[in-house]
């Protein structure tokens, strides 16, 4: 009887890289002709997993939005990763927005990912495991066949496929 192989569909975001995506913004920003003397404001909380951006008009705060998500691309975060919320009114006139940082597959999300590898009908098992999904079968073709479904699909985060042994 052969083996049985399995893989993890995980979302996970590198909070490292984040954080470095955020410095490389604060700089560009703090640089940028436009954007300089503006008094727009980007942080980041990492216990909390969350972007806070501050700025003095809806403008400058899709400025700030777009050189955030040009460092985060090129550090190799998705942009699915981010939850933003709604455009706030803050103190002074300004406007804030947050965003939070995706980390773990929603249950909801689990459940459908597990449907979905189901309705495939291949002789594959699938298990919810906290915060991710553990797919098993006896022949990796199975697991690669599921593997290329789950890529084509939008789950609104982004997924990565671990432990394939």
């Amino acid at each position: 009887m052969a083996k049985e192989q399995s893989f993890d569909v995980v979302s996970q975001v590198d909070l490292q890289e984040v954080d470095n995506a955020v410095q490389q913004a604060v700089k560009e920003i703090a640089q940028r002709y436009d954007l300089k003397d503006t008094g727009a404001t980007l942080s980041l909380d990492r216990k909390a997993a969350e972007l806070t951006l501050t700025a003095p008009s809806d403008f400058v705060l899709r400025q700030v939005k777009d050189v955030l998500a040009s460092k985060l691309v090129r550090r190799g975060i998705d942009l699915k990763a981010l939850s933003w919320g709604n455009v706030q009114s803050a103190s002074g006139g300004t406007v804030r927005v947050t965003a939070s940082i995706v980390n773990g597959i929603p249950d909801d999300v689990a459940r459908r990912i597990s449907k979905d590898v189901r309705d495939l009908k291949r002789k594959v098992r699938v298990a919810i495991e906290g915060d991710k999904v553990r797919v098993f079968s006896a022949s990796r073709d199975e697991l690669q066949g599921v593997i290329a479904h789950l890529k084509a699909q939008d789950y609104g985060i982004p997924l990565q496929f671990t432990n394939y042994r």
